[in-house]
């Protein structure tokens, strides 16, 4: 029997290359004193990196997901959930030099259509980068 070939992504083309994650605590640390964006369906922290801090590397991304989320199978989910709007979003919407964290909100990120998470990050990375008014 001859085994089925690899899945691909849509319409047979290589799947894209996944985005670099935030592993270390200090990382989400600075991310979380940096700007911040909140929407019905996620909580958005981003912040420029340093000179120093792995140039030439695109947007970094984190997810996490309190215990208000729900239990391990509804955190699990909802970050399945992000990872996959990041995944549709980010590369086309982050910046270079950025890191992102993306929150998972109780019972918003997993209950809402996807379309609208999609709508929500892009909403919130858009307030992120938007100009400062000036007094």
């Amino acid at each position: 029997m001859n085994a089925p070939a690899p899945a691909t992504g849509a319409e047979g083309a290589a799947p894209a290359a996944r985005l670099p994650v935030l592993k270390k605590r200090r990382e989400f640390l600075a991310a979380a004193r940096a700007r911040r964006q909140h929407a019905e369906s996620l909580i958005l922290q981003a912040r420029r990196r340093a000179e120093g801090e792995m140039e030439g590397q695109g947007p970094r991304i984190g997810y996490t997901c309190s215990k208000k989320v729900g239990n391990a199978v509804a955190r699990n989910r909802a970050k399945r959930r992000l990872r996959a709007a990041a995944a549709a979003v980010l590369r086309e919407a982050g910046r270079e030099g950025w890191d992102y964290v993306l929150i998972g909100r109780e019972g918003a990120t997993a209950a809402r259509p996807f379309p609208l998470l999609l709508e929500d990050l892009r909403g919130a990375l858009a307030r992120i980068h938007a100009p400062k008014a000036r007094a």
